[in-house]
């Protein structure tokens, strides 16, 4: 951490830096006379990194690629990795926030459908690279008939309304669990929006449905099983690494942070292994009301912890040797 003092100082050099260039100049580089502070901490609790970067263009009505870059503080200063490169999410909090609305609870559903698409353009502006929600688990087909049906008919309409923009905007669209359970009119959909997106990298999106984490473990143990039976690979040759390339989110880095909105405190079978190093974050936001602002608060929770990954703080800050 560093002195409050000097965090003040330094972001209001960077503000009056934003304000000293003509506006086509301060666009070209990355700067903007209404930059404005996204997260409301307390003064001293985030590291430079962060509050360099918890800056945005008020402009949530567009996709761009837009980061503040981090005033130049010379070799001295050792600047973290400031934004989290995944991000997990369980949606929570729908149905309460449409019945305090007096509403149906497909109308929370529907909701909750605008906010996730805010929140991966917000990680899209951010610059995070993966993005993982839990949108429909493997327990969730016990929910009354009535209520999986009109879920299934907005996954529907979703995927004939959404794929095409988030194709533009580059993102690479994955589905992940036991997608074997849907009719065929939604695995051919799902398949379709997998391949139109294949080959974009501004971000990759992961929609976990009819996924649990238990489930994930358990076929990565039944595939693994089969490739030693067939004689690929022997028993003395699993570990950690080789177990992870069976599991569901092989291709994506496990996530930094987890979220989890809507007053739960607990992951509910979520990426049971994957989480282990992770960080969490839980939130009263209901999950329709999450928006730009409280992923950015949540970030900026992130970024004020210390990830040590078993080692000592002093280790972790460099100030003695491993």
């Amino acid at each position: 951490m560093y002195p409050a003092q000097y965090l003040s100082r330094l972001w209001l050099a960077h503000i009056r830096l934003s304000l000293s260039f003509p506006q086509p100049i301060a666009t070209a580089i990355g700067f903007s006379p209404t930059l404005r502070p996204v997260a409301s901490v307390p003064q001293g609790t985030l590291s430079i990194a962060a509050r360099s970067h918890l800056v945005r263009r008020h402009d949530p009505g567009h996709w761009c690629n837009i980061r503040a870059s981090a005033p130049s503080t010379g070799a001295l200063m050792k600047v973290p990795p400031i934004i989290p490169g995944h991000i997990a999410i369980v949606m929570d909090g729908n149905g309460r926030w449409a019945k305090k609305r007096n509403r149906p609870r497909s109308m929370g559903h529907q909701a909750g459908l605008k906010s996730l698409r805010k929140t991966i353009q917000q990680c899209a502006r951010l610059g995070i690279k993966t993005l993982t929600v839990f949108a429909f688990s493997s327990e969730n087909w016990n929910r009354p008939d009535g209520e999986v049906s009109r879920l299934m008919e907005l996954f529907l309409r979703a995927l004939d309304k959404e794929v095409n923009e988030l194709h533009e905007h580059g993102v690479c669209l994955r589905f992940v669990g036991d997608l074997m359970a849907f009719k065929p009119a939604i695995q051919t959909k799902m398949a379709a929006a997998q391949k139109l997106t294949a080959g974009n990298h501004q971000m990759v999106a992961n929609i976990a449905v009819n996924y649990g984490g238990r489930w994930d473990i358990t076929q990565a143990a039944t595939r693994l099983a089969e490739v030693i039976s067939d004689g690929s690979l022997s028993p003395g040759q699993v570990d950690e690494a080789q177990f992870a390339q069976f599991l569901a989110l092989a291709d994506s880095p496990d996530p930094d942070l987890f979220i989890r909105t809507g007053g739960e405190m607990r992951i509910s079978n979520f990426l049971l292994w994957q989480s282990a190093y992770t960080e969490f974050y839980f939130t009263p936001v209901l999950w329709p009301d999450f928006d730009e602002q409280e992923l950015d608060r949540a970030i900026a929770v992130y970024q004020s912890r210390e990830r040590r990954f078993g080692r000592t703080s002093e280790q972790v800050k460099g100030t003695v040797h491993a």
